[in-house]
């Protein structure tokens, strides 16, 4: 951070006056030698600055907060010394960030394998190989020891885990069944959506999912994706691109008229999406596992609910 000062007062104040950093933190940052006006470094925060000097603050990136063990019940599909794979219920954050900084599934994690999770996620997300949203339900894996944790990554990276969803749709997708090559990247209108680009854009990453209707609901379906690659909510998106978002989806969604009503009085306001099933080799015996997850209890009512349109 720098500058030139526009008043002739002491460091601290001055300092303060002119950035969004509090007095106290000013003064914390001189002491640990990171405040320079006019390239020499300051030591007291009540030196006198003139008028124009150049200054410069340099403010050291925030240290990721340790997550801390909390017992926090979990659906537990499959464990063994190097891995765990959990059914995540919706509405938990899989990691601590700004907003969520406790009662994550790290912090689930943490308590039930006593600590024992890969290190190569940092302090802030041990263990994490891969995620899925808040307000996604289903399977995910996650690492207990380093080589476990590399393994996996690998396998991700090389597009080779298998993942099916199950999502519920608004409409009826025409043909039945396909593929959506989509190149997805984050949206310049809104920095927190991913967006479909160009398939000649030097943005974003390439992304496939595979669709298929299992069950008409009225207005809605039941269908089937499965993914070639795991990309930032690539379902929510691609199911979005073709005409077709997912009931409830706050971001990508727009429900139909009709369904507003049975939403509402369901309480069900979150993106109709499961986790269904994982496969993948495990890392350390090379063995094929394959895990499904039922549907929760939310979906299964939206789905019940849906169904009687067709009575």
């Amino acid at each position: 951070m720098k500058g030139l000062f526009s008043s002739s007062t002491r460091l601290d104040k001055a300092l303060a006056e002119q950035t969004d950093l509090s007095r106290a933190r000013i003064q914390a940052l001189i002491a640990q030698g990171r405040v320079d006006v006019d390239e020499v470094t300051q030591t007291s925060p009540s030196t006198k600055v003139a008028l124009g000097t150049p200054f410069r603050i340099t403010v050291p990136p925030a240290a990721p907060a340790r997550a801390q063990p909390q017992d926090i019940p979990l659906i537990v599909a499959y464990e063994d010394e190097y891995l765990i794979v959990v059914d995540k219920p919706a509405g938990m954050v899989v990691h601590p960030a700004a907003g969520n900084p406790d009662g994550t599934l790290v912090n689930a994690l943490l308590h039930h394998c006593r600590g024992s999770l890969s290190g190569i996620g940092g302090t802030a997300r041990p263990g994490i190989v891969h995620r899925i949203d808040k307000d996604t339900s289903g399977l995910l894996v996650a690492a207990k020891t380093d080589a476990a944790h590399e393994g996996l990554a690998a396998q991700f990276a090389a597009h080779s885990v298998h993942r099916r969803y199950l999502a519920v749709v608004g409409g009826h997708p025409n043909p039945p069944a396909g593929t959506i090559d989509a190149r997805l990247g984050r949206s310049d209108a809104n920095r927190k959506k991913m967006a479909v680009l160009d398939k000649n854009s030097s943005r974003g990453k390439h992304a496939i999912t595979h669709y298929r209707l299992i069950r008409s609901l009225g207005p809605a379906s039941l269908v089937e994706c499965r993914l070639e690659t795991g990309r930032t909510h690539q379902v929510r998106v691609h199911c979005a691109s073709i005409g077709h978002a997912l009931l409830g989806d706050p971001l990508y969604g727009q429900t139909p008229k009709s369904l507003k009503p049975l939403l509402s009085r369901l309480d069900f306001a979150r993106q109709a999406l499961h986790a269904a099933e994982l496969g993948f080799v495990h890392p350390v015996t090379d063995e094929n596992l394959r895990f499904e997850a039922e549907l929760p209890g939310d979906m299964r009512e939206l789905i019940d609910e849906l169904g009687r349109f067709d009575r």
